[in-house]
């Protein structure tokens, strides 16, 4: 039986897996790397850390009883969306990567708004301009650090660079292009006008596949360095969103994902290009050919959780290094101990500003209505909660476009919270359902390297054969009683400190 490898080159870390044709699970391993934030509100990472986490990975998955190398039929790779990895003549990185949280290029977004109008943003590329994005990046690079501007050959996304270190081909997909806002997502093609306007220079950008293309097959050097096969082929993959949509079965209209990693998306799958005009959510190219699809995004969903691990649980880290119990299990049955709506305690999940729905980069997280009976649960959970408020924001949203929602389907650690899950149900009022795969992006890309493999005819036919219904959680009447009288003081906290936040801006950035 065909056995494929998926890769996801996530925030926080690597995972990696390996499925038969059927979609069971063989093996898996996850190798976790830093990311630094030099001054607040950057995000940068280390892509030789990148490269050592993928090699260390694929290694530990393919060394098991249950997986013979020689079985892998392709691999492929799913990744952190708009981060920007510049290389030179020579394909060496020029400077660390930029990554999709880092929120230094509001001047840049401005700019190019300016220059191209809300309106022709639209008509060109789909989307508005977000300091998230990668066009801002390279402007802000041209006007920050000039020298390194002037070396610049090529343009990567993140799972592109670890696509081009295992084939020496230097290429993208149409679903991670779609987040660069230099991709004509209409027509899946870069858009030369933006390109243009903007004075970047079309041959910095590489070769765009669809997600289930053939890129090459592996090069000896990866084969040796990791003991896979050098026939192996390598498929161009996706971004991160897409690939987990595809893992979790969102093929068709009707079908909402909820993802709660380190961002939180709402990912409706569409059968052609809706938009928002008020620039709230985005529409990108989905992984399948010729499919689209509508995304709201949180910058601070799960990493809100891992900020308060990191910072105020090294009781729960302790107990992990010394047990090997999950330090954020733990969080979560500390926060299980706290009620519905954590007593009146709001949290604003807005530490490194907000794309869906605020458009805010200099907004920050809240905590609101502290009092002296609540305890260390209590603001786990309001983190919890709080994050699911905002998720609700992408949904009310994307329905409001007039995407019906038939189902909806969580995945990422908020998937693996019992706790979690059920405020998710609570908050929507509406059932949620798991998949029988809680890795889904790297599960969806080890689908997509089937389809380029042809293990399966198409993605649809992938679908059918490895993706199944897992566990659901049904609302509890009182908990949605609570969470919507909570909701309306959530949205109205925002309104109520956004004139602060400019405020604070200006003394943090003095």
């Amino acid at each position: 039986m065909s056995l494929l490898l998926g890769i996801d080159l996530g925030t926080t870390g690597v995972k990696c897996l390996v499925i038969n044709e059927r979609g069971k699970l063989l093996a898996k391993a996850s190798e976790e790397y830093q990311l630094y934030s030099p001054k607040p509100g950057w995000a940068e990472q280390d892509p030789n850390a990148w490269w050592d986490a993928v090699l260390k990975g694929v290694r530990q998955v393919i060394n098991t009883d249950k997986v013979l190398p020689k079985d892998i039929e392709g691999l492929a790779v799913s990744g952190q969306m708009h981060g920007s990895v510049f290389l030179d003549k020579n394909n060496q990185v020029i400077r660390p990567p930029i990554l999709w949280c880092d929120t230094r290029t509001e001047k840049q977004c401005r700019e190019i708004t300016k220059r191209v109008g809300e309106k022709r943003l639209y008509d060109l590329v789909s989307n508005f301009s977000f300091e998230g994005f990668t066009a801002p990046k390279v402007l802000w690079l041209k006007e920050n650090e000039s020298r390194n501007y002037a070396r610049l050959r090529t343009l990567l996304l993140p799972k592109d660079y670890i696509v081009y270190r295992m084939t020496g081909v230097l290429t993208t997909d149409v679903s991670d292009a779609a987040g660069t806002l230099l991709f004509d997502v209409r027509n899946r093609r870069w858009s030369q006008e933006m390109l243009k306007v903007l004075d970047i220079d079309g041959e910095v950008l590489p070769n765009v596949l669809e997600s289930t293309d053939v890129v090459s097959e592996i090069n000896e050097e990866v084969a040796r360095a990791t003991g896979l096969p050098k026939n192996i082929k390598v498929v161009a993959g996706g971004a991160d969103n897409t690939c987990s949509a595809v893992g979790n079965g969102i093929t068709e209209e009707g079908l909402v994902s909820f993802s709660i990693g380190s961002s939180g998306v709402v990912f409706a799958h569409t059968d052609s290009v809706k938009q928002d005009t008020a620039g709230r959510v985005h529409a990108f190219n989905h992984s399948i050919p010729n499919k689209w699809y509508v995304m709201g995004v949180m910058l601070s969903a799960g990493l809100s959780l891992t900020w308060f691990r990191e910072s105020f649980g090294e009781l729960e880290r302790s107990v992990q290094s010394l047990s090997g119990l999950d330090s954020y299990g733990i969080l979560s049955c500390e926060a299980s101990l706290a009620p519905a709506g954590s007593e009146g305690l709001v949290f604003l999940p807005y530490l490194n500003g907000e794309r869906t729905p605020h458009r805010n980069a200099k907004a920050r997280g809240v905590f609101f209505g502290i009092s002296r009976s609540h305890k260390k649960g209590h603001f786990i959970r309001a983190i919890m909660e709080g994050v699911c408020f905002g998720l609700r924001d992408c949904l009310e949203i994307i329905e409001g476009l007039g995407i019906q929602t038939q189902q909806v389907r969580i995945t990422g650690g908020g998937a693996k919270s019992e706790l979690w899950r059920q405020i998710q149900a609570d908050v929507l009022n509406r059932e949620v359902v798991t998949t029988s795969i809680d890795e889904g992006p790297a599960f969806g890309a080890a689908l997509l390297a089937g389809v380029g493999c042809r293990v399966y005819e198409d993605v649809g036919e992938a679908v059918d054969c490895a993706v199944r219904i897992a566990t659901g959680a049904e609302p509890i009447d009182e908990n949605v009683g609570i969470y919507d009288a909570l909701y309306p003081i959530f949205g109205s906290l925002y309104e109520s400190v956004k004139g602060e936040y400019d405020m604070i801006s200006r003394v943090t950035d003095s």
